[in-house]
């Protein structure tokens, strides 16, 4: 008698699981801007944001998806701020807002189309699975019930400082402390940006080093134009390696035209 109840258990809750096939989410994004300035202004010290918030939408069927930010005109990957005495003055440029990732997650493939210095740039890869484990607690988000998954990835950053006028960057390898929490009303393995085809089931909400980086959902929609999720084709097609070595190329010369200060000076924050 037990085993057949949780026979029909199961046969109850496999229907309510299988009828989020296909919908659209929206995230906002919180970074904190870790800026340090050697600057005797406090004046000018205190105009550096601490946060930026950006908004992005993630279209999901069975087995796919395509990830990119939310079409806002007054959302830009750029933050400037500045004395009004004609001195200082820094742009603070956050990547990722123009960028399109499309996920098979049945075949463990991402497509990404990216955008750099004006170009963009077509990379194939598969997908980097990382190791997590799903903690026992439980949160309702959006009305779905979500589990918590932890997990450690190692990647590298830079670190953006200012001394005397002058631009210092720094390359690090930082350990990313990570918190998910993904529910399985929405089968699928989807999630924001990088986080997909992970875990059994849709990330709502993830937090990078206890809100250095957020992703929180905060909009789901059954509703989605499935012709959308397809691979994008516009660039140049690049490796994963040739990619960087560009990106970095673009950093160096960056950082020779805008390394001794001055007006229109560029900070980029990379994830």
């Amino acid at each position: 008698m037990r085993r057949l109840m949780i026979a029909s258990a199961l046969l109850i809750a496999i229907p309510s699981l299988s009828q989020v096939k296909e919908g659209k989410i929206v995230y906002e994004r919180t970074m904190q801007l870790q800026i340090r300035i050697n600057d005797d202004n406090p004046a000018f010290q205190n105009m550096i944001p601490k946060e930026r918030k950006d908004k992005f939408e993630l279209f999901f069927t069975e087995g796919k998806s395509l990830w990119q930010g939310v079409e806002d005109d007054t959302q830009s990957d750029e933050t400037s701020f500045g004395d009004n005495s004609g001195g200082m003055r820094m742009v603070i440029r956050v990547p990722g807002n123009d960028d399109i990732a499309f996920h098979n997650i049945t075949e463990s493939k991402k497509v990404d189309q990216r955008d750099l210095g004006g170009k963009s740039y077509i990379i194939a890869d598969s997908i980097k699975k990382l190791s997590w484990k799903v903690a026992g607690e439980t949160k309702v988000i959006l009305g779905h019930n979500c589990m918590k998954a932890t997990t450690q990835r190692i990647q590298e950053s830079f670190r953006m400082t200012m001394d005397n006028g002058e631009a210092k960057r720094e390359k690090v390898m930082d350990t990313a402390n990570i918190v998910a929490w993904f529910t399985n009303e929405i089968p699928g393995s989807f999630g924001p940006d990088i986080y997909q085809g992970q875990l059994p089931g849709t990330i709502l909400e993830i937090d990078i080093n206890n809100g250095r980086n957020s992703f929180k959902a905060i909009e789901i929609s059954p509703k989605v134009d499935v012709a959308k999720i397809k691979e994008p084709t516009k660039g140049k097609k690049v490796t994963t390696e040739e990619f960087a070595k560009e990106r970095e190329k673009l950093m160096q010369e960056m950082m020779q035209n805008n390394g001794g200060g001055g007006p229109g000076m560029r900070v980029n924050i990379r994830n």
